[in-house]
């Protein structure tokens, strides 16, 4: 799983070091990452084999031509930057990424099970109040009446 948030910066060249405890083979990012713009919120989303498998199911529980599953297909497969490691753990996000989700220099990475995401640094911080609200609702909502 991937746990934790750490604050990191990109190089001149769009290097991230990614935590060595995100790098292992039981969430299938050993050697790499397929990483892409988040179809849910203003950042990357990046995860391992685990992560691929969860939305290729959801894809084809969807009808062939659906319009809904071509979203998806779009959004996922299209979008998609399949990133290997550097020597030093390092991934180089590709330009488009980076501007889609407006990263700049500092950045975060934040671990959320069996995904993360990479957020531009004063974006994650506008979010976390937000964000935090939602989850002390979801706990406090009875079973079974989360919103």
């Amino acid at each position: 799983m991937f746990l934790s948030t750490y604050e990191k910066q990109l190089d001149g060249k769009r290097r991230l070091l990614i935590p060595q405890e995100f790098r292992t083979a039981e969430n299938g990012a050993e050697t790499g990452v397929f990483c892409f713009f988040s179809i849910t919120a203003d950042c990357l989303e990046a995860g391992g084999d685990k992560l691929m498998a969860e939305y290729v199911a959801r894809i084809e529980a969807l009808p062939f031509g659906s319009e809904a599953r071509t979203a998806l297909e779009e959004a996922f497969y299209a979008g998609q930057r399949p990133l290997s490691y550097d020597s030093g753990g390092r991934i180089t996000l590709p330009e488009g990424l980076c501007e889609d989700a407006g990263l700049t220099e500092d950045v975060v990475i934040v671990g959320l099970g069996p995904r993360f995401q990479i957020w531009d640094r004063a974006r994650w911080q506008a979010r976390k109040a937000r964000t935090r609200e939602l989850a002390r609702q979801a706990l406090t909502a009875p079973a079974g009446g989360g919103q």
